[in-house]
């Protein structure tokens, strides 16, 4: 493990704690545009501009498709570039997002995750970027502070792999983490730097001394080939965020699991699977659980694109049951987002079926509790002991479910 006296502790809330990773990245060029409860990122990056902290453009903008748009060129001319949005932001930038994926461009941008309208509602959920897991981004989702500073740091490798070149969000709750304070190590510029190498594009350049086309009225036979180079980066994204975590333990002394991150799973007769910042909860049930008797073990999912189908199926192989605690709504399915995800993943790989129970919660900001986790728990633990199950979807309020 590689240390340096230059890291310094902080106590910084979510969003400060974004800033300052982007920025000790370096970025050539930020454009973004405030909205609630992403906006303090915008306010620290200016701040930390200002105290010139932060050597890059800085583009203020006049909404969401703008900030997108401005990166876009940006990158297109070799910029590294950084934004941040939520929710409706999100959405009226959903055609830039879609575009910057396609053209392979290796932008990171923060998701400081927000219910979508209607009714209307600002409080924190992944709704958003869960809604456009297949526009060709990789999607990061984080459980605290220290992890959405580190993973920002992560994702600028990984984008600008020249194996995978591919645009990352970072993903983290709104107001449970982004407003909320904790402590957080702040690695060294110089760490940051043996990290992150300059960044030097090759594959895509506005140059006028090199000129080429971009973006022009692609056939079917060609548009297929760029999807499949599309798909093949994501793959490659599969392995190389493994990889990355650990170069990371090394250099930083800290590492998340890669894809997925096991907590008492090896000898768990049935698994809770969450993701995000409710997964500290779930950490205390499983414990709580454990006490008891209870052989219970917690699977945190980190990564939505690529899926880490063959990580989770691992994780999951030989167990009696496992149970999904999901904070989005899959409609039409009746589930949240990522519990028919994992059971494909099952099916895909024909491992066989296992018992496997979904519960939504948590939406609109609401708390997770221990009891939300621990009735979740009793429920799983009750499928592996029959081997059987509803198939409904559990949904967990003050009343524990209904």
């Amino acid at each position: 493990m590689t240390t340096n006296i230059n890291n310094r502790i902080e106590v910084m809330n979510g969003n400060k704690a974004a800033a300052t990773g982007a920025t000790l990245c370096r970025p050539d060029v930020v454009a973004a545009y405030p909205i609630t409860p992403q906006t303090p990122v915008v306010e620290y990056m200016t701040q930390f501009h200002a105290d010139k902290l932060l050597n890059a453009e800085m583009s203020e903008v006049e909404s969401e498709h703008s900030a997108m748009s401005i990166l876009t060129g940006a990158s297109l001319a070799g910029a590294r570039t950084y934004t941040a949005t939520s929710s409706q932001g999100l959405a009226l930038m959903y055609e830039p997002y879609f575009r910057v994926s396609t053209l392979r461009l290796p932008i990171v941008m923060a998701i400081i995750n927000r219910e979508m309208i209607s009714p209307q509602t600002l409080w924190g959920g992944p709704q958003d970027a869960l809604t456009l897991r297949d526009a060709g981004w990789l999607q990061i989702f984080v459980e605290d502070n220290q992890e959405i500073l580190d993973t920002h740091i992560l994702a600028f490798r990984l984008a600008e792999d020249p194996g995978v070149l591919l645009p990352v969000n970072v993903c983290y709750d709104g107001f449970y983490l982004s407003h909320m304070a904790e402590r957080v190590e702040v690695p060294s510029q110089e760490l940051v730097d043996s990290f992150i190498p300059p960044y030097k594009p090759s594959h895509i350049r506005l140059d006028p001394k090199t000129p080429m086309a971009v973006d022009p009225l692609t056939n079917g036979p060609l548009l297929t080939e760029y999807r499949l180079r599309h798909t093949e980066g994501q793959y490659r994204a599969l392995k190389l965020i493994d990889e990355l975590d650990e170069e990371f333990g090394r250099i930083f002394g800290r590492r998340y699991g890669g894809l997925v991150e096991e907590y008492r799973n090896e000898d768990s007769e049935a698994t809770l699977v969450t993701m995000g910042s409710m997964t500290g909860v779930a950490r205390e049930a499983v414990d709580l659980a454990r006490e008891k008797g209870k052989k219970i073990g917690l699977l945190k999912l980190r990564t939505i694109r690529p899926f880490p189908e063959r990580r989770i199926v691992a994780a999951l192989s030989g167990k009696k049951a496992f149970g999904v605690v999901d904070r989005s709504v899959s409609f039409g399915w009746g589930t949240g987002v990522t519990f028919p995800e994992i059971c494909a993943a099952f099916y895909r790989r024909d491992t066989g079926r296992i018992p496997a129970v979904p519960f939504i919660g948590g939406l609109g900001g609401e708390d997770v509790t221990i009891e939300h986790m621990s009735f979740a728990i009793d429920r799983i633990l009750d499928a592996a002991k029959t081997g059987t199950v509803s198939g409904d979807t559990l949904w967990l309020n003050k009343e524990v479910a209904f």
